[in-house]
């Protein structure tokens, strides 16, 4: 028999674990944007075999603009948020399919900043999938 103590401490550690992340969703739950074509990142890679087609790059150097300028001791307003990123990386992807490609792998962001100027470089190799 349960009683009202029990069910209440039962009640108390449920709401906890749901608190603190101890319990994961059903559904596996998706982090950014979906692409038309799959994405591997520098230490993954697809469990399937594929042939490689060509590197694909987008890079950009500019000088720095008067409102990055404004505090040299500290680095306000440089480089690209996750949005930017977003953008890049769907250029990145349309440039990989124009070759036919099915994935982008070991794709690769470096980002770098100066005291005149910024500049940054997305690459991935393309490849398709053999066998399908």
């Amino acid at each position: 028999m349960v009683t009202k103590k029990i069910l209440g401490k039962l009640l108390l550690l449920g709401t906890l674990g749901i608190a603190l992340g101890c319990f994961r969703p059903a559904i596996p739950l998706r982090s950014g944007p979906a692409y038309p074509i799959d994405l591997f990142y520098e230490n993954q890679a697809p469990d399937r075999p594929f042939s490689e087609l060509q590197w694909v790059e987008i890079t950009r150097d500019e000088a720095l603009n008067e409102r990055q300028q404004k505090n040299s001791s500290r680095m306000l307003y440089r480089g690209n948020d996750a949005e930017g990123k977003q953008l890049l990386t769907a250029q990145l992807v349309l440039k990989a399919q124009k070759l036919g490609a099915d994935a982008l792998i070991n794709v690769q962001y470096k980002y770098y900043t100066s005291a005149t100027s910024e500049g940054y470089t997305m690459r991935g190799l393309a490849v398709q999938y053999r066998g399908q």
